[in-house]
Formats: structure tokens, C-alpha cells, sequence
């Protein structure tokens, strides 16, 4: 069995990696699915089905504890295996062995608490925030930003891989321009150094790969600097994927590390995260009279309804019934 699995987890990677999947999701899906076959004593995963994977998610829920999202993973993970590596449909219905996630107004702060912890941050870090909270981006879009989705003239942030695998385009604040261009010349003076020595490719999406194949070994500064990340590493790191040589966007821990002190630096009783400047951005709009249709655009939102949240959050900035121990009659 150790000899098929590995064959089998090797698979695995090569069909997600062919879907462009990130390389987190690769770690994460392998392991779900090494630890479901282990569940199963190595059995092999052909020679199971629905109520295996059920029994997995049971186990996982009452024994073990874990989060409804973290469950849904592992469901991601053993459907993303039966669907595209064995081509074998599970014989049960899914929505059945899907947890519901507790549904919890998001944390939002007001524009003064989004300034002040903006204001706290160093040049990089604050300048992803801005975009964070100034276009609504998530966390990993915003570190995996190219210098060729910034459209300056015309306001615009084109969010590549959101929700869905969807593309879309965004606002881009004027405020952060003179910011952004100073940091983009920072941007092109790295590019330029790591040519001089030979380097300066960067991983491209696969969508990107088969529509520019030459793009990474094309050495115009010119020309390559569009594909690089607007906010790369200080240090090289070799793919895994192809162990070559490459330097990738920042490590998104920093950031939530940042802006996590920076909150408490400015004495703000919340719980702030990345994801608290995009929700802070979405309420803002609507506060601002923009119609929810435009904000669920701007956010990546497939549902409406995941952007209608936030206008419980405008309800209960001016309520609409009166308590009768406030009414004086």
C-alpha cells in the first residue's frame, strides 16, 4: 500500500498543479488525503466512498474536535480526489456531510480605528494595508499582486484568482498613488539587481504560463517587471514545484503580525485582522450610499447574500426600533 499511495498522492499533485492551485492547498489536500486513507488502515481510496468519507468527517467533528471550515477542507480535499484523480462521483448526497459554519457578524472598524492602524504600519506593510481597506482586496490577493495588475491612470487593481478562481477589477484610491509609484521604482531597482545576476523570472499562474510562455525568460526589465509581485520578498527561495530559483511575494504572516500590533499599539479593544480592513472597506461604501449590487462586484462576492452581512452592520450603527426605556413617553 506505501508504494500505491505514494503513486497515488503523487497524482494528486499533479492534477492540482494542473488546476493552478496554490501551493498551500497542495500541502493542505495531500495531507487530508494521506490521513483519510490512514483513517481507513491504508485502504485504498478507490475502494471507498461515501460513507467512508463520512465516517472521516464524523470522526474529525466529535473526536478531534476540529472548526466547520477546517472540516470543509477535508471535504474539499477527498472530493477535489474522487472528482478530478479517480473520476469516481461519491453515491451520497454532499450537502449532507457539509458543516455549517457558524454565521458571525465580521469585526469592523470605523474609518478613524482603519487610519490609525494604517498610520502605525512601515512603509510596505502600510501600503498594503491601504489596498486592503482602500480596495477591498483579501489578504493573498493583495500579496499576490503582479506590477502588471495595477492600472495607475486609470484607478484600478485587477484581483486576479478570487473566490471562484474569478478575475475582477477594483478601485484603486488616488491617495496611495504617489506612495504606490515611489514603492514600484523600489520594485523595478530589486528587478534590476536580480538580472544583473542572472535571475528575474517569476512563477507565473498557469492560466498566464500558457498565454505568455516566454514571459519569465524574456530579460527586458521592461518587458518582465510587469510579471513581478508589487510586494516581493526581500529573500530568493527556490519553488517547490521546479526548484528553481525565484523571488516570491511576502510572507502574509508579516502582515497579519503588523497589523495585529499595530491595532493594539493604537488602543483599539478589537480583534483586527487583514480581513477586518476589507470588511471595514465593504460597510464604508454602503455607509457611504453605494448600492450593495456595485459593493458585491468590488468584493468578489459570488452570493449577494454574503455582501448583505454587512448592511446588518449599517442597522446597527442607526437602529430602527426604539427601546421603550429610551422613550420618554
Amino acid at each position: 500500500m506505501k508504494h500505491h499511495s505514494k503513486r497515488l498522492l503523487d497524482r494528486v499533485r499533479d492534477a492540482i498543479r494542473l488546476k493552478g492551485y496554490s501551493v498551500r492547498t497542495e500541502e493542505a489536500y495531500a495531507d487530508w488525503i494521506k490521513r483519510f486513507i490512514l483513517f481507513h488502515d491504508k485502504r485504498h481510496p478507490q475502494e471507498m466512498g461515501y460513507s467512508d468519507v463520512r465516517a472521516f468527517l464524523l470522526h474529525l467533528a466529535t473526536k478531534e474536535g476540529v472548526a466547520a471550515s477546517t472540516q470543509n477542507q477535508a471535504l474539499n480535499a477527498l472530493l477535489f480526489l474522487y472528482r478530478e484523480v479517480l473520476e469516481k462521483d461519491l453515491d451520497g448526497p454532499i450537502k449532507a456531510i457539509r458543516a455549517k459554519s457558524a454565521k458571525r457578524v465580521p469585526t469592523v472598524l470605523t474609518r478613524q480605528e482603519a487610519l490609525a492602524v494604517i498610520e502605525r504600519l512601515s512603509d510596505t506593510y502600510r501600503l498594503a494595508a491601504q489596498l486592503l481597506y482602500g480596495s477591498g482586496l483579501r489578504l493573498m490577493e493583495c500579496m499576490r499582486l503582479r506590477v502588471g495588475d495595477l492600472d495607475l491612470p486609470g484607478r484600478q487593481i485587477v484581483a486576479r484568482n478570487g473566490e471562484g478562481a474569478q478575475d475582477r477589477v477594483t478601485v484603486l484610491p488616488d491617495s496611495v498613488i504617489p506612495a504606490l509609484q515611489r514603492h514600484l521604482q523600489g520594485v523595478k531597482r530589486l528587478h534590476d539587481q536580480d538580472l544583473a545576476k542572472g535571475l528575474g523570472c517569476v512563477d507565473l499562474p498557469p492560466a498566464l504560463q500558457q498565454e505568455h510562455p516566454n514571459a519569465n525568460r524574456d530579460m527586458d526589465a521592461d518587458v518582465s517587471i510587469r510579471w513581478q509581485y508589487v510586494f516581493p520578498s526581500k529573500r530568493l527561495s527556490v519553488t517547490p514545484h521546479t526548484s528553481r530559483v525565484r523571488r516570491h511575494h511576502l510572507d502574509p504572516s508579516g502582515l497579519r503580525k503588523a497589523i495585529r500590533e499595530a491595532a493594539r499599539s493604537a488602543g483599539i479593544p478589537k480583534r483586527v485582522t487583514p480581513q477586518t480592513l476589507r470588511h471595514s472597506f465593504a460597510v464604508h461604501l454602503l455607509e457611504g450610499g453605494y448600492n450593495v449590487r456595485l459593493v458585491q462586484e468590488l468584493l468578489g462576492h459570488r452570493d449577494v447574500r454574503t455582501t448583505m452581512i454587512y448592511t446588518h452592520l449599517l442597522r446597527q450603527g442607526k437602529p430602527a426600533v426604539r427601546s421603550p426605556l429610551d422613550d420618554p413617553r
